[in-house]
């Protein structure tokens, strides 16, 4: 499965088509579709029936499942032998339930590129690292995305089947922007105590998929960040100064943990850098979205009178 050639005729019977099928096909797997479309019959899944019209406007052929029900999976097994696994783990426990379901109906020989998260490795200090860093998770969000890497790696090598995983920050986009947070003036840490953070634009995510699906390494894990090397508060900063609003309010940590979520005090309590150049070298990935700041300069400008 290693070599994939693609029918680039895009006039050909969709029946001649590879299959290709794409597991919880929300914001990032609408990206995808119109990627792939031309070269797979591309399947995705839905637990929401009314998104069935949706997905078939785009050019996929919708099919209705839910990873948390075995039962409704059934109609999958088998059905492709190239798979994107999009879906998030349950909100709750350690353990990826909804991968092992997937596993259990997965063919023989396949080819599947999972998107994971960075925060399998942690608090890591700021330092910047490769992806020979071992997993660190700190939370229950992050352990059951562990779970889920190990669970995927065992099938991988049980059914003979190639696997890369993409580890993946925060997504941002124009529609994907922390514009509710600055409204609502959460907000930031102090620049002494402030963590840094790693950003992908979907756009840009989608394409890493891709390139994963046609060139990557068998079980390789690739880091899908940006070039950015900023922090978390400077992100903010950004997005306020493109908007014209006020940027947040800065706070040392021990002020700041009592005004907002335990959930966004974990996200702020991470520091780390991801260095991107496994997806350069091996899947030849060039980034429409380098970084953050260039992106938020681009809609400035795009907004700007004459």
């Amino acid at each position: 499965m290693k070599n994939i050639k693609l029918n680039n005729e895009h006039h050909s019977h969709a029946f001649n088509r590879p299959r290709l099928l794409i597991v919880g096909c929300g914001d990032v797997g609408m990206r995808l579709v119109p990627l792939l479309r031309h070269h797979f019959r591309v399947f995705a899944t839905t637990s929401q029936p009314g998104r069935r019209a949706e997905l078939r406007a785009l050019g996929a052929v919708p099919i209705v499942a839910d990873l948390d029900h075995p039962a409704s999976l059934r109609r999958l097994a088998g059905l492709a032998p190239y798979v994107v696994h999009l879906a998030p783990p349950p909100a709750e426990g350690a353990l990826d339930r909804r991968t092992r379901n997937l596993t259990a109906i997965l063919p023989e020989q396949g080819r599947m590129v999972y998107v994971s998260t960075t925060g399998v490795y942690g608090d890591c200090g700021g330092a910047l690292f490769d992806e020979s860093r071992p997993v660190a998770p700190r939370n229950p969000r992050a352990t059951r995305r562990v779970d889920a890497e190990a669970v995927l790696r065992r099938w991988a090598v049980r059914a003979g089947a190639d696997l890369s995983i993409l580890r993946v920050p925060g997504i941002y986009g124009a529609e994907r922007l922390p514009v509710k947070r600055l409204q609502l003036g959460t907000p930031a840490l102090l620049a002494a105590e402030d963590v840094y953070t790693n950003h992908i634009h979907a756009d840009d995510l989608a394409t890493i998929i891709v390139h994963a699906l046609l060139r990557g390494l068998p079980n390789r894990i690739y880091h899908a960040v940006d070039d950015s090397d900023m922090k978390m508060a400077e992100y903010f900063d950004a997005v306020a100064d493109t908007f014209g609003m006020q940027r947040p309010p800065r706070l040392p940590r021990a002020e700041l943990q009592q005004v907002i979520t335990p959930a966004l005090l974990s996200f702020m309590s991470e520091s780390r850098r991801l260095s991107n150049g496994r997806i350069k070298r091996e899947l030849g990935v060039r980034l429409r979205y380098p970084t953050v700041a260039g992106m938020l300069a681009g809609m400035a400008a795009a907004v700007m009178p004459g």
